[in-house]
């Protein structure tokens, strides 16, 4: 038998719950929010949210740090009580039915919550006996576990040696040691390198192949563009915007243009010359020669590139396509994806809940 790789868990995810009968077929939608309000002091850190989540299928839920997204986790993972509004999970209400919605899900919030002094395979044997298998299964269980997401090696070691990638895919396993219907990931890779954001992801799509339903917040718009079946963009505490990457994209217009002149001098000349052109606003990039605008109009484009030319102003590259979700949330919001949002208190309360 070839051994496992990270997102490898044919066998070991889907582990039977020891303490109780499979659960019966459910509804067709893993979460249903409508209205869903949190207040922190004077801060109201959501305000009227509504979700509806298919089972099944990566959910992802996008914004800046700051827009109210581990409050509403927190929230449909019973761990805070909304102040208005209602939320089902699996058709279980989060308030009156706390108890049963915990018994079929998971949260794995943005830090580690697996003990540092002790080793890899400690961690999961005790959280497996907790759920209540016997000490050699649970000794299968976890070493099962660690084979999956590619932690065998470090089994013996303690956590407190590990990378952050290596903490984070043992904290996705101690989530998964009894499989949960619904897995709630709050920004998972934040911090992590490109190799092991990569491991974390390949290991959130063989959860949902296995029949899991994952609601991911993530503050990375490729990350939410890579996994996400439908994505909620959350700002200030309410979804602006709802729907699949694609239909996100085509909602702020039919493309991006994006141009790099040979002289960042004639930027500002430039700037204004496209704006009329096309008709639409002009973002200036980081890149000190670099523009860049979402526009409606394909014909508009050719016009505009030639008054560049007429103009005397050279280009060095020019390219038109689909608009990033970088594109998308700053056309919905004003602002880039990358600003934080001063959440004031509720920020003190999220990382304290």
């Amino acid at each position: 038998m070839p051994p496992h790789t990270p997102g490898d868990l044919d066998g070991v995810a889907l582990q039977a719950d020891p303490l109780s009968a499979a659960a019966a077929a459910g509804p067709t939608l893993a979460i249903e929010a409508s209205g869903l309000v949190k207040h922190f002091g004077a801060t109201r850190a959501v305000d009227g949210l509504d979700l509806r989540v298919p089972t099944g299928t990566v959910y992802g839920v996008l914004g800046p740090n700051g827009a109210g997204k581990t409050t509403a986790i927190r929230m449909l993972a019973t761990l805070l009580r909304p102040d208005a509004g209602s939320a089902r999970v699996f058709g279980l209400d989060i308030v009156s039915e706390a108890d049963a919605v915990r018994s079929r899900v998971s949260l794995t919030g943005q830090f580690a919550s697996v003990d540092e002094d002790l080793t890899g395979l400690e961690n999961l044997v005790l959280l497996s006996r907790l759920w209540g298998y016997s000490r050699a299964t649970a000794r299968t269980r976890a070493r099962a576990l660690l084979e999956a997401f590619d932690l065998a090696a470090a089994a013996e070691r303690q956590v407190k040696t590990y990378s952050g990638g290596m903490r984070r895919r043992l904290d996705l396993a101690a989530s998964i040691v009894v499989t949960p219907e619904l897995i709630f990931l709050d920004e998972p890779t934040t911090g992590l390198d490109p190799r092991s954001r990569n491991q974390v992801w390949d290991i959130i799509r063989a959860l949902v192949a296995e029949g899991a339903t994952v609601l991911l917040t993530t503050q990375y718009l490729d990350e939410a563009d890579h996994l996400a079946d439908r994505i909620a963009v959350i700002d200030h505490g309410r979804v602006i915007a709802e729907g699949s990457s694609s239909q996100l994209k085509s909602s702020v217009g039919s493309g991006a243009l994006h141009v790099r002149l040979f002289d960042p001098a004639q930027r500002p000349f430039a700037e204004p010359l496209l704006a009329r052109a096309l008709n639409a606003p002009v973002r200036l990039e980081a890149d000190p020669a670099a523009l860049s605008a979402t526009v409606s109009d394909a014909q508009r484009v050719t016009q505009a590139l030639s008054e560049l030319s007429r103009a005397g102003v050279a280009l060095a590259t020019f390219a038109l396509g689909q608009p990033s979700l970088d594109e998308v949330f700053l056309a919905l919001t004003g602002h880039p994806a990358e600003a934080d949002i001063d959440d004031g208190p509720a920020s003190t309360e999220e990382a304290a809940a």
